[in-house]
């Protein structure tokens, strides 16, 4: 089409060539009316291709299309679960300890743990100290006098002697009289207790009420006080075994308000045993009591049905010649 277009344009400009020669120096005429349209030019498509034309600017991108129908479902793929277990690795080296961390709070009490298996027997000890000496044990019945047996026979009568001067010599020895009444049994001053605990961890600083009376005919000990009070003046002997758990005890054995004994036990786990003895000179009316002190960290007596905390007391002998007529008043 743009050939044809470039063909008309030179035709036009050949005609008007000689118009413009023959105008020269003169004026230009009237304007002619428009001519007839000419006819139509041959068709064009039989023409020769022309040469191929430059390449134009890229057009703006098109929408997008219309999603497409969803493919088939593709084949199972391959088994992707660990076939084997790799071999362990070697062991690394031990790091450094680290710091201590700050110190715990102490926990609440646990449960009593079940006793253990017993332990192989240990080492002989050394041979202990002498313990001190018992209570004179009570005045045994005289016994049933035998017969009589039968008199021997007269002897001879002798010589009259010559006589003596005064002071002379001792003579024989006369015969047995006869076998008087049975007199009354002398009473023996008694006095002695035995008591255990049934609450474990008792009060503090004040005397330790052991209810539980094993041994009490004398009422010396009140178990409403926890107090023993003398009442035949003399030499005692006072003991106690104490069960320790869950942490630690110190406690002391008392008179008249003045500590006389300390007894204190370190927990180390499990259950701890101690123990104490002493022998005291009392007067009557002395007070003799069980005390723990130190705070609650040091209040570890323990008993159960198990484990036993016992406290015991007894007379050794009176000091006093009135204790026969004050035992017998009992």
């Amino acid at each position: 089409m743009k050939f044809w277009i470039l063909l008309l344009a030179v035709a036009v400009s050949t005609e008007e060539m000689p118009r413009q020669n023959s105008c020269v120096d003169r004026y230009p005429g009237i304007p002619g009316n428009p001519g007839h349209n000419g006819l139509p030019g041959r068709d064009g498509r039989d023409g020769t291709k022309g040469e191929k034309g430059d390449t134009g600017d890229p057009g703006h991108p098109g929408k997008s299309g219309r999603d497409g129908i969803n493919g088939n479902k593709g084949e199972s793929g391959a088994d992707g679960r660990v076939e084997e277990k790799g071999n362990k690795g070697d062991k690394g080296e031990r790091g450094w300890p680290g710091k201590f961390g700050p110190k715990g709070i102490p926990g609440p009490v646990g449960d009593k743990g079940q006793q253990g298996e017993l332990g192989p027997q240990g080492r002989k000890g050394i041979k202990g100290d002498l313990g001190p000496i018992g209570p004179k044990g009570q005045k045994g019945e005289i016994g049933i006098q035998g017969e009589i047996g039968l008199r021997g026979p007269i002897g001879p009568k002798g010589y009259v002697g010559p006589k003596g001067e005064i002071g002379g010599e001792r003579g024989w020895k006369g015969t047995q009289g006869e076998k008087g009444n049975l007199g009354s049994t002398p009473v023996i001053a008694r006095s002695a207790f035995s008591v255990g605990l049934t609450a474990k961890f008792p009060p503090l600083n004040v005397p330790i009420k052991f209810d539980k009376v094993l041994y009490n005919s004398f009422d010396h000990y009140s178990s409403e006080t926890g107090v023993f009070t003398c009442q035949i003046p003399g030499v005692y002997y006072f003991t106690y075994h104490i069960t320790v758990f869950s942490r630690n005890m110190r406690v002391a054995l008392v008179k008249n308000e003045h500590r006389m004994l300390h007894t204190a036990d370190m927990y180390q786990g499990a259950e701890d045993q101690a123990s104490g003895g002493i022998v005291l000179e009392l007067q009557k009316g002395d007070r003799i009591w069980l005390q723990s002190y130190g705070g609650e960290t040091f209040n570890g007596l323990f008993a159960d049905p198990d484990d036993d905390t016992v406290f015991s007391g007894f007379l050794l002998f009176s000091t006093s010649e009135a204790a026969a007529s004050v035992a017998s008043s009992i």
